[in-house]
């Protein structure tokens, strides 16, 4: 039952029926396993760079750890901003008015053809951000020339993740996920031919990694729409259908909703960015043990977030439809799986933590120390999977400027600087108690996992109150809901928040 207090409404939890938990996790599956694929093939591409431009040179191994990591931290926050598209089309196919769906497609293309435009302009000139690296100078010219080429790789990926976005929302996420995975079988050979030298090609070093990922790019863009233009499950939303111009109330709503998202994404990337720069102060031993932790917590963050994709568009999906309660009932569902998957991910996690650093190096020191760190990164996990599922349910109501807000204070506030605080200042000294600083690469991580702790707990009391003042109104048989209010409609929607 429903009841006021103030201005804000909240509904009692009521219990999910098991038919109707079995048939939300079935379909939360469905969507989630393409998806999770797909991302660990991009995943892939990373090691793949990483362990040719080792074996070729340590010059162009540090170029293109450089390049990667300006690259991903810029084009991850463009690419947030495309995903807008997400919610607005899967409240769209919910509700049934898929020729709508189309005309947000193409406004969508006209909007990523901006942002490309911004990459460009970005990696071509990228002074600014090399400043930060204070690279060697031969190590510098290597990453310009990885950034140089990357620029013009930077829109074609634009592209897929757009068609990405799109393609999941209608719940058609394997097409991304072959196309994944044939970019990954082709960026093997030409990582390998251009890196080294070999049938032919130009030697390039780690300008080669940037190459292959720019061809491979291209090739998966062209084949994503070629799909998009000629197969039958694609027809019925009309995306090729007619020539659209931009209309300036569409580009911005979806930059109203893409923004926050994008920002989202940024202050994820840019936590750990410079977490690690000020870990590096610590020493080799302790950056290289960091960085295993760091690997581990991102491998093992791709199987919550192949589940809060999907449980962002079933949501959306059935705020669409007016399904309400469904949508609540989605989002908490979806709460409870990545719960169980993230503790048992966790328990794994604490119990092989020294056999799972053992994989990454020989050196003891290293491995005991990141033994040591995977044990708070099961914590964190867990609360990282909850992040992620609730951030996406939200974006599935188009609520997205507060989980932007709330993730900034808890990652950055509680999170980074108090890192800082604790793992590298003489603040606190209590031997009697045990505890003194600074607490190094430890305390880092501690403070990592409160502040996701009290991002976490903070979006889903946000989310609870969204989703039981939505409930509500189903539980209303005479409201209406007006086109102007109405989730669906993403010209006339309520205003992102």
């Amino acid at each position: 039952m429903a009841r006021r207090v103030g201005t804000v409404s909240f509904c009692a939890p009521r219990a999910v029926p098991h038919v109707l938990t079995r048939k939300l996790i079935r379909d939360i599956y469905e969507l989630a396993w393409p998806v999770l694929i797909a991302q660990l093939a991009v995943m892939a591409y990373a090691v793949i760079d990483t362990l040719m431009a080792g074996r070729y040179a340590t010059e162009d191994l540090a170029a293109v750890g450089i390049g990667a990591s300006i690259y991903f931290s810029v084009f991850v926050g463009l690419m947030g901003v495309l995903l807008a598209v997400t919610p607005t089309v899967s409240q769209l196919r919910g509700a049934g008015r898929y020729p709508e769906i189309g005309e947000q497609v193409r406004q969508a293309m006209w909007l990523a053809l901006a942002l490309a435009l911004v990459s460009i302009a970005v990696f071509s000139y990228p002074d600014p951000l090399l400043r930060l690296s204070e690279a060697p100078p031969a190590v510098e010219r290597k990453v310009r020339q990885y950034l140089a080429i990357a620029a013009w790789g930077a829109p074609a990926g634009l592209g897929f993740r757009l068609f990405a976005s799109y393609t999941t929302a209608v719940s058609l996420p394997r097409v991304m996920m072959v196309l994944n995975v044939a970019g990954l079988a082709l960026k093997i050979p030409l990582n390998w031919m251009l890196i080294f030298g070999h049938f032919g090609m130009p030697e390039m070093g780690a300008a080669g990694c940037a190459l292959a990922t720019t061809v491979v790019n291209w090739i998966i863009c062209a084949a994503a729409w070629m799909r998009c233009a000629t197969a039958d499950e694609y027809r019925s939303y009309a995306v090729f259908s007619r020539w659209s111009w931009p209309r300036l109330r569409d580009q911005w709503h979806l930059v109203a909703l893409g923004v926050p998202i994008g920002g989202t994404f940024l202050v994820d990337v840019t936590a750990f960015t410079f977490m690690a720069l000020f870990v590096a102060r610590l020493g080799a031993v302790t950056s290289a043990a960091h960085q295993i932790a760091a690997n581990v917590a991102a491998v093992m963050y791709m199987v919550p977030l192949a589940t809060a994709n999907a449980v962002g568009v079933l949501v959306g999906q059935a705020i669409g439809a007016r399904k309400l309660a469904d949508a609540r009932s989605t989002g908490i569902t979806g709460l409870a799986l990545a719960l169980g998957i993230a503790m048992v991910f966790a328990t794994t996690l604490v119990v092989a933590s020294r056999a799972i650093a053992g994989l990454y190096t020989s050196d003891a020191d290293v491995r005991a120390l990141a033994a040591s760190l995977l044990v708070l990164v099961a914590g964190y996990h867990v609360f990282d999977a909850l992040q992620a599922v609730t951030v996406n349910a939200l974006r599935g109501y188009k609520r997205a400027v507060m989980p932007l807000v709330i993730n900034a204070l808890g990652m950055w506030i509680v999170g980074l600087a108090g890192g800082v605080v604790i793992g590298l200042w003489d603040v606190v000294n209590l031997p009697a108690l045990g505890v003194s600083t600074p607490l190094g690469v430890r305390g880092f991580w501690m403070a990592a996992m409160v502040g996701m702790a009290v991002a976490t707990l903070g979006i889903i009391v946000y989310f609870l109150a969204v989703s039981a003042t939505e409930a509500s109104r189903a539980a209303e048989p005479t409201r209406s809901f007006p086109r102007g209010r109405g989730f669906s409609s993403p010209t006339r929607a309520r205003k992102p928040g």
